[in-house]
């Protein structure tokens, strides 16, 4: 089965690992980045220069690699893509952490407007303590 073009537009991002030319392209100038409380740097960016910026610009306590790895995509005929997966991190102190999450992205005309994430952000904390 092929990917719906929300889907593979979303697959992009990851797969780019959130290259800037990728990201440029991709995200709509609206965009709404929802992120778990608790989490670090969580809370509601509006734009993507402000997630660019003040969510992606904000280093993480401790951390000293991050990235998001996706597992499982899914898409509904509404431009909503669904994607299973884990944050891998590893800390300044060398300890390492699996978190999972889940991303609900929104899609319209052929832009991503919205991603609210979900994440067991109980178990990057932990290892954020050392």
């Amino acid at each position: 089965m092929s990917d719906s073009p929300s889907l593979a537009l979303i697959r992009r991002v990851y797969e780019s690992r959130m290259a800037p030319e990728v990201t440029q392209e991709v995200m709509a100038p609206d965009l709404v980045w929802d992120i778990t409380p608790g989490f670090p740097n969580s809370g509601v960016y509006h734009g993507w220069d402000s997630v660019a910026k003040d969510f992606f610009g904000t280093p993480m306590p401790n951390i000293a690699s991050f990235g998001a790895v996706p597992e499982e995509f899914y898409a509904d005929d509404e431009g909503h893509v669904f994607v299973f997966g884990h944050y891998h991190a590893e800390t300044k102190a060398g300890d390492k952490a699996d978190v999972r999450f889940i991303h609900l992205w929104t899609v319209r005309d052929g832009k991503a407007i919205s991603m609210r994430q979900a994440a067991d952000s109980h178990v990057l904390q932990e290892a954020l303590k050392g």
